[in-house]
């Protein structure tokens, strides 16, 4: 009896399911807002340099720049008006006395003056954000694997809570930056441990659909964050509102079993046959439940208990050259997602275009984007639709360079179509990567290409900095590499309608020519037919 087969027994779709996804999906909503939250609680308002102290009363008149418009980072030395020589009449001089901003709304860029020279540091918070999922990816994917999915994720939930409520009472920038890292290591963890957890208990069939329903739960939670940020213009209370909830996600988290698979593995057969018995209770198949017993789960387990001993190390990856290709081209295909998903996620204020409206419009964009990928990946094929969304996305953001910034309705439909294919892209990789990699190094393989997704949504907010030289360097480092990655998905081997591969063997049996099958019948009679010889050195290959 395979796993599958036990999961079966005591119900792999019954109420218990359905709680278990509810339970683990609630707090996906509030993972999209404190991804996307800096949109909001660092948007740049339209501001100037405030006179100085000393000035008259009236109106100050501010320097024009080169574009008509006044300039944000320089003032007049002295009034325009003033009876001085001429010399002297337009000398500027920077914001000395701080700035004056036109919003209703503050953010961290009004509070702590985000603008001008200090501009960079707005990008380098989402960056600081980003390395935190980086380094808790890293961290606590071995820590799981030693204490377990379950209390990884209630301390994260609890992590999370703290470190976001603090976030909004920083005294500091600097102390905010350091909330914000640990925002994004607990992310990491929640997100690891909610796919495992809530797949696990699921049928083969519904496996997908599970995951897909995991994904709209962040599509949904894309279009809460517009609507609390409007209803809520201070972004203290903005970062309070998104991070109070993870407290009670951390109580609800007790309801939530343990991996039953590590239970076994990690020798809590007992353990395991208890929460057994429990789930198969709540799906009313109290019998079967008792029927089970721990020798019944380590005989069944055996293979996997065996494979589990065996530990690869991420050297393995590059071993053959099959392998070889497929890290390289996925971590290319990986990195290139990340990069250039988060350089339009992050950048909606760019456009012009009203900010809630554009995040609505960003997040809407994922619901017809999942369902024309899992058409696509049923027809097409992984490696065509992978190859497909990534070459869209690199031509739409290229495409933007083409376009005035006063054609905004234009460059918003570029923006939306390429940030649609880049979310089709992040559901094609996590089923492709996943059927690509052999079992016993699957996991290994999962972690290596989520690393490089997360370096590439680190790198993306230090890229736009690159603007500040020419305005069109970041669109060109962003869509050259989706490009990139996208040609990289060609090399890929298809897995549609293949087995799963469980041993390194199985995936290089993917690169060897297809077998006629009336050959290997005459082969087979042709071996049946030859004498047998006599012993002696064997001088073939061995």
């Amino acid at each position: 009896m395979t796993f599958s087969e036990l999961i079966d027994r005591v119900g792999n779709k019954g109420p218990f399911q359905f709680l278990n996804v509810v339970l683990l999906g609630l707090p996906v909503f509030g993972i999209a807002n404190h991804n996307l939250l800096q949109i909001f609680t660092a948007s740049t308002p339209q501001h100037h340099c405030r006179p100085p102290p000393n000035s008259s009363a009236g109106p100050w008149v501010l320097p024009m720049g080169l574009n008509g418009k006044p300039e944000t980072c320089l003032r007049f030395v002295y009034p325009p008006n003033a009876s001085l020589p001429n010399d002297t009449q337009g000398a500027t001089e920077p914001c000395l006395d701080g700035w004056a901003y036109v919003s209703t709304r503050d953010s961290i860029v009004t509070e702590w003056d985000l603008v001008c020279n200090s501009n960079k540091l707005k990008e380098m918070a989402q960056s600081v954000f980003m390395a935190g999922i980086l380094i808790g990816g890293i961290l606590l994917g071995d820590l799981s694997d030693r204490f377990g999915r379950k209390p990884i994720l209630t301390c994260c939930y609890l992590l999370l809570a703290a470190s976001g409520s603090g976030a909004a009472f920083s005294p500091t920038f600097t102390s905010y930056m350091v909330f914000r890292f640990l925002c994004g290591f607990s992310i990491s963890g929640i997100t690891l441990s909610t796919v495992i957890l809530s797949v696990e208990w699921m049928s083969t069939q519904l496996r997908a659909i599970t995951s897909t329903t995991l994904g709209y739960f962040y599509t949904i939670g894309q279009f809460i964050l517009p609507g609390l940020a409007y209803a809520i213009p201070r972004w203290r209370w903005l970062q309070l509102t998104v991070s109070i909830p993870f407290f009670a996600f951390f109580l609800m988290s007790w309801w939530v079993p343990e991996s039953l698979r590590w239970m076994i593995l990690s020798g809590k057969s007992s353990k395991a046959l208890k929460v057994l018995r429990q789930v198969a209770t709540f799906n009313g198949r109290k019998e079967e439940g008792e029927k089970l017993s721990v020798e019944e789960l380590e005989l069944n387990m055996q293979k996997e208990i065996a494979l589990a001993k065996v530990k690869y190390s991420k050297v393995v990856l590059f071993r053959t050259p099959i392998l070889r290709r497929v890290t390289f081209c996925l971590s290319l295909a990986w990195f290139a997602t990340g990069f250039a998903y988060y350089s339009l996620a992050m950048g909606v204020e760019d456009f012009g275009v009203n900010l809630y409206v554009l995040q609505l419009i960003f997040g809407g964009v994922d619901i017809p984007a999942k369902l024309i990928t899992l058409a696509s990946l049923s027809y097409l094929g992984r490696h065509y639709t992978q190859s497909i969304t990534l070459l869209l996305a690199g031509g739409s953001i290229l495409a933007l360079l083409f376009v005035p910034l006063d054609l905004g309705t234009l460059r918003t439909v570029l923006a939306v179509f390429g940030k649609g294919c880049l979310s089709s892209s992040f559901s094609c990789l996590f089923l492709y990567t996943s059927e690509l990699y052999p079992t016993v190094i699957r996991q290994t393989g999962m972690g290596v290409s989520n690393m490089w997704t997360r370096v590439g949504s680190m790198t993306a907010p230090l890229v736009k900095i690159t603007g500040e030289v020419q305005p069109f360097i970041p669109n060109v480092i962003f869509g050259t590499t989706a490009l990139l990655g996208g040609s990289a998905a060609l090399f890929l081997p298809e897995t549609l309608n293949r087995p799963l591969p469980d041993t390194i063997e199985d995936l290089e049996s993917w690169s060897l020519p297809a077998k006629d099958p009336k050959q290997e019948l005459e082969a087979e009679k042709a071996s049946q037919m030859i004498p047998l010889k006599p012993c002696g050195p064997d001088l073939g290959p061995s």
